[in-house]
Protein backbone atom coordinates (compact mmCIF):
# COMPACT_ATOMS: atom_id res chain seq x y z
CA UNK A 1 0.00 0.00 0.00
CA UNK A 2 1.26 3.81 -1.36
CA UNK A 3 0.20 6.96 0.12
CA UNK A 4 0.42 9.90 -2.02
CA UNK A 5 0.50 13.19 -0.74
CA UNK A 6 0.28 16.50 -2.35
CA UNK A 7 1.24 19.73 -1.47
CA UNK A 8 -0.08 22.53 -2.46
CA UNK A 9 1.21 25.84 -3.20
CA UNK A 10 -1.97 28.55 -1.92
CA UNK A 11 0.44 31.57 -2.96
CA UNK A 12 1.17 30.07 -6.28
CA UNK A 13 -2.23 28.82 -7.47
CA UNK A 14 -3.89 32.25 -6.16
CA UNK A 15 -0.84 34.24 -8.31
CA UNK A 16 -1.97 31.80 -11.16
CA UNK A 17 -5.70 32.60 -11.28
CA UNK A 18 -5.05 35.77 -10.29
CA UNK A 19 -2.82 36.74 -13.62
CA UNK A 20 -5.12 34.18 -15.62
CA UNK A 21 -8.43 36.54 -14.84
CA UNK A 22 -6.72 39.52 -14.93
CA UNK A 23 -5.18 39.28 -18.56
CA UNK A 24 -8.95 39.29 -19.68
CA UNK A 25 -9.48 42.68 -18.66
CA UNK A 26 -7.48 46.02 -19.43
CA UNK A 27 -6.32 48.51 -16.73
CA UNK A 28 -9.42 50.51 -17.04
CA UNK A 29 -11.95 47.63 -16.65
CA UNK A 30 -10.33 46.72 -13.78
CA UNK A 31 -11.16 49.62 -11.83
CA UNK A 32 -14.70 50.43 -13.51
CA UNK A 33 -15.52 46.02 -13.23
CA UNK A 34 -14.30 45.82 -9.72
CA UNK A 35 -16.89 43.89 -8.98
CA UNK A 36 -17.26 41.30 -11.82
CA UNK A 37 -13.37 40.98 -11.72
CA UNK A 38 -13.94 39.96 -7.99
CA UNK A 39 -16.63 37.31 -8.88
CA UNK A 40 -14.32 36.27 -11.86
CA UNK A 41 -11.35 35.64 -9.70
CA UNK A 42 -13.56 34.20 -7.03
CA UNK A 43 -14.74 31.76 -9.31
CA UNK A 44 -11.96 30.39 -11.09
CA UNK A 45 -10.11 30.09 -7.48
CA UNK A 46 -12.91 28.42 -5.93
CA UNK A 47 -12.83 25.58 -9.35
CA UNK A 48 -8.97 25.09 -8.79
CA UNK A 49 -9.55 24.98 -5.09
CA UNK A 50 -11.80 22.32 -5.65
CA UNK A 51 -9.59 20.48 -7.81
CA UNK A 52 -7.16 19.70 -4.59
CA UNK A 53 -10.46 19.38 -2.64
CA UNK A 54 -10.00 22.81 -0.64
CA UNK A 55 -13.41 24.71 -0.20
CA UNK A 56 -13.49 28.23 -0.58
CA UNK A 57 -16.02 29.73 1.88
CA UNK A 58 -15.66 33.71 0.45
CA UNK A 59 -13.11 35.82 -1.59
CA UNK A 60 -12.34 39.11 -1.97
CA UNK A 61 -9.95 41.80 -3.61
CA UNK A 62 -8.77 43.76 -0.59
CA UNK A 63 -6.24 45.96 -2.39
CA UNK A 64 -5.56 46.13 -6.01
CA UNK A 65 -2.20 48.91 -7.07
CA UNK A 66 -0.93 49.39 -10.37
CA UNK A 67 2.63 49.80 -11.44
CA UNK A 68 4.20 53.29 -11.56
CA UNK A 69 3.92 53.39 -15.87
CA UNK A 70 0.64 52.49 -15.54
CA UNK A 71 -0.23 55.49 -13.05
CA UNK A 72 2.23 57.76 -15.58
CA UNK A 73 -0.17 56.63 -18.81
CA UNK A 74 -3.26 57.10 -16.29
CA UNK A 75 -2.15 61.02 -15.78
CA UNK A 76 -1.15 62.14 -19.50
CA UNK A 77 -4.43 60.12 -20.44
CA UNK A 78 -6.16 62.81 -18.04
CA UNK A 79 -4.07 65.47 -18.79
CA UNK A 80 -4.75 65.46 -22.45
CA UNK A 81 -8.51 64.79 -21.82
CA UNK A 82 -7.81 68.15 -19.81
CA UNK A 83 -6.52 69.80 -22.85
CA UNK A 84 -9.09 67.90 -25.63
CA UNK A 85 -11.80 69.64 -23.15
CA UNK A 86 -10.26 73.16 -22.98
CA UNK A 87 -9.47 72.75 -26.72
CA UNK A 88 -13.63 71.99 -27.19
CA UNK A 89 -14.24 74.88 -25.03
CA UNK A 90 -12.09 77.41 -27.34
CA UNK A 91 -13.84 75.81 -30.56
CA UNK A 92 -17.19 76.74 -28.88
CA UNK A 93 -15.95 80.25 -27.26
CA UNK A 94 -14.83 80.54 -31.45
CA UNK A 95 -17.87 79.37 -32.80
CA UNK A 96 -20.05 81.66 -30.58
CA UNK A 97 -18.56 84.90 -31.45
CA UNK A 98 -18.71 84.08 -35.02
CA UNK A 99 -22.67 83.48 -34.55
CA UNK A 100 -22.52 87.02 -32.52
CA UNK A 101 -20.50 88.63 -35.29
CA UNK A 102 -23.17 87.39 -37.76
CA UNK A 103 -26.09 88.23 -36.10
CA UNK A 104 -24.56 91.79 -35.57
CA UNK A 105 -23.88 92.27 -38.94
CA UNK A 106 -27.05 90.85 -40.02
CA UNK A 107 -28.41 93.93 -37.33
CA UNK A 108 -26.48 96.89 -38.80
CA UNK A 109 -27.47 95.64 -42.04
CA UNK A 110 -30.91 95.58 -41.55
CA UNK A 111 -30.74 99.09 -39.74
CA UNK A 112 -28.47 100.79 -42.58
CA UNK A 113 -31.60 99.20 -45.26
CA UNK A 114 -34.27 101.28 -43.00
CA UNK A 115 -32.15 104.36 -42.48
CA UNK A 116 -32.07 104.01 -46.70
CA UNK A 117 -35.71 103.71 -46.49
CA UNK A 118 -35.86 106.46 -44.39
CA UNK A 119 -33.86 108.80 -46.62
CA UNK A 120 -35.53 108.17 -49.57
CA UNK A 121 -38.58 108.92 -48.06
CA UNK A 122 -37.82 112.16 -45.94
CA UNK A 123 -34.77 113.01 -48.55
CA UNK A 124 -31.36 114.82 -47.04
CA UNK A 125 -33.29 116.81 -44.50
CA UNK A 126 -32.47 114.32 -41.88
CA UNK A 127 -28.84 114.66 -42.70
CA UNK A 128 -28.54 118.07 -43.00
CA UNK A 129 -30.46 118.08 -39.01
CA UNK A 130 -27.75 116.00 -38.18
CA UNK A 131 -25.38 118.09 -39.28
CA UNK A 132 -26.34 121.21 -37.75
CA UNK A 133 -26.80 119.49 -34.02
CA UNK A 134 -22.91 118.19 -34.69
CA UNK A 135 -22.29 121.82 -35.59
CA UNK A 136 -23.91 122.74 -33.00
CA UNK A 137 -22.43 120.49 -30.45
CA UNK A 138 -18.91 121.98 -31.59
CA UNK A 139 -19.56 125.18 -31.58
CA UNK A 140 -20.93 124.62 -27.36
CA UNK A 141 -17.73 122.77 -26.70
CA UNK A 142 -15.38 125.29 -28.43
CA UNK A 143 -17.53 128.00 -26.72
CA UNK A 144 -16.96 127.07 -23.29
CA UNK A 145 -12.61 125.87 -24.17
CA UNK A 146 -10.41 128.95 -22.19
CA UNK A 147 -7.90 128.72 -24.99
CA UNK A 148 -9.89 129.69 -28.14
CA UNK A 149 -11.11 132.54 -29.40
CA UNK A 150 -13.37 133.15 -32.12
CA UNK A 151 -12.67 135.99 -34.31
CA UNK A 152 -14.91 136.75 -37.49
CA UNK A 153 -13.74 136.38 -40.71
CA UNK A 154 -14.44 139.58 -42.19
CA UNK A 155 -13.80 141.80 -39.56
CA UNK A 156 -10.60 141.82 -37.77
CA UNK A 157 -12.15 143.64 -34.49
CA UNK A 158 -9.50 142.96 -31.36
CA UNK A 159 -6.61 143.06 -33.54
CA UNK A 160 -7.66 146.08 -35.84
CA UNK A 161 -6.35 144.38 -38.73
CA UNK A 162 -7.85 145.32 -41.89
CA UNK A 163 -10.33 143.98 -43.26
Amino acid sequence: FIKLEAVVSTQSTGDEVLKSVVAKYDASELITQREAVSQNVADALTQRANTFGIYLDDISITHLTFGADFVRAVESKQVAQQEAEKSRFYVEKAEFEKTAAIMTAEGDAEAAKMLSLAFDRVGDSLIELRKMEAAEEIANNLSHARNVTYLPKDKGMLLNLPA
